[in-house]
């Protein structure tokens, strides 16, 4: 898989070439200003002179933010060649400027990919090695007549395997190096995000007394005033299937309110050792009395006469398996199969949901435990939401994985060894 190149990569990567041939140009303007140059300053200028034009052009094409790989492996290659032309100038063989190298494998480990790095160690042995070879066999001639020492053959090879070594071994170190770095640098993504959901449920907690009083109160006074007037008609009036609907929409708002209040300000729990099958089979069970679980849906898994204990709260797991299966009936509205797998391993109690439905899109993923948000539309978005929650009160973890048109898995692990602290907590 390749790994995606940043711009802001790209903008660093053009910042340490203008730092590292900054550098050059001082010290050769040292050297001449001192009279203690050992190779000819001038050509080392324009070099570095092409070296500045060509990061202007790397500049304009960062402001056209298109092909960043591409722009990455151009701006590589041409280093290679400009550091190989560098060594060729300062003496060659006799040279140690080939250290330079290092500098554009480092960039490559960092910028573009691992693979980018060996590719750079490797052309960095080929330019190198052809450039010795040819000025040991006389193939290319030395730039300074000065630097034309005849080595031995023992000197040479010892000078390119040293070279090449140090080639590869920068690589190898840099790319693990660069691999923890985006580890590190994904994970504090991931961290950002939990972070926003959370306190994002932390405000819905904070409004949720009020919402309760300002909605619930009159809601009731509605419906019960509704149903007083409702008794007063005949049973053959128009009107009072009209207060049956205003009865009926109260209560399905109540529903929802207290959906909300359950997810916002939870209660205490009642904890104790619960049979997690059972469980289960009870929110089918509901499920398909109320005509939801129908004969379209064909269930799969291990989660039948499973004899699986966990000491946890009653409501709260059938909460989230209510939750899940709802998800996953909308997810088939032509049927499919519910695959629900319940198991004890590395301790831990893990539950498994997989559908065979639409799946979900990537904004839906990224925002698929937000409050009111949802991938459905006659969804509440406070079902996922409520599970997060309860996942989180017993410090266990939840990994969602979905394809569009190909379906959604969802697996929960809550630990073993933090049942105890969870029900004294709770």
């Amino acid at each position: 898989m390749a790994t995606t190149i940043e711009r802001r990569d790209i903008f660093w990567y053009i910042v340490l070439r203008v730092i590292v041939v900054t550098s050059i140009l001082v010290s050769a303007v040292v050297l001449q200003l001192a009279g203690a140059s050992v190779f000819p300053i001038v050509p080392v200028f324009y070099l570095i002179g092409l070296s500045y034009l060509v990061t202007a052009s790397c500049l304009l094409l960062y402001s056209w933010g298109r092909f960043p790989r591409v722009q990455a492996y151009v701006q590589l290659v041409f280093d290679l060649f400009l550091i190989t032309a560098f060594v060729y100038i300062s003496g060659g063989i006799t040279s140690s400027t080939y250290f330079l190298y290092i500098f554009a494998i480092i960039a490559a480990s960092l910028v573009i990919s691992k693979r980018a790095a060996y590719l750079a160690a490797g052309l960095s042995a080929i330019l190198f090695g052809l450039l010795v070879d040819g000025m040991y066999f006389g193939l290319i001639r030395y730039y300074s007549p000065e630097h034309d020492v005849r080595l031995g053959l023992g000197s040479v090879l010892f000078t390119m395997l040293i070279a090449w070594t140090v080639f590869f071994v920068i690589a190898f170190l840099m790319n693990y190096l660069s691999g923890n770095l985006r580890k590190t640098r994904e994970e504090l993504r991931t961290a950002q995000r939990e972070l926003i959901i959370k306190e994002r449920l932390a405000e819905a907690g904070r409004i949720s007394a009020t919402l309760a009083h300002e909605i619930r109160n009159p809601l009731a006074a509605i419906s019960g005033s509704v149903q007083v007037m409702r008794n007063d008609l005949a049973p053959g009036d128009g009107n009072r299937a009209l207060m049956d609907i205003v009865v009926r929409e109260s209560e399905r708002v109540s529903q929802s309110i207290d959906q909300f209040l359950d997810f916002a300000a939870p209660g205490k729990e009642a904890i104790a050792e619960v049979n997690v099958a059972d469980l289960l089979d009870e929110t089918l069970t509901m499920l398909r009395s109320g005509g939801e679980l129908n004969g379209n849906i064909r269930l799969e898994g291990n989660h039948s006469g499973t004899d699986l204990r966990f000491v946890a709260s009653a409501n709260q797991l059938k909460q989230v398996f209510w939750n899940l299966t709802k998800n996953a009936i909308k997810a088939m509205p032509g049927g499919g199969t519910l695959t629900i797998d319940l198991q004890k391993a590395k301790g831990a109690l893990k539950i498994r949901f997989a559908d065979t439905g639409v799946g979900m899109t990537a904004e839906d993923k990224a925002h698929i435990f937000e409050p009111f948000y949802s991938g459905f539309g006659n969804g509440r978005g406070l079902g996922m939401a409520n599970v997060r929650r309860i996942v989180d009160d017993y410090e266990g973890t939840i990994d969602v994985r979905s394809e569009l048109e190909k379906g959604t898995e969802i697996l929960i692990q809550l630990p073993w060894s933090r049942r105890k602290e969870t029900a004294r907590r709770i």
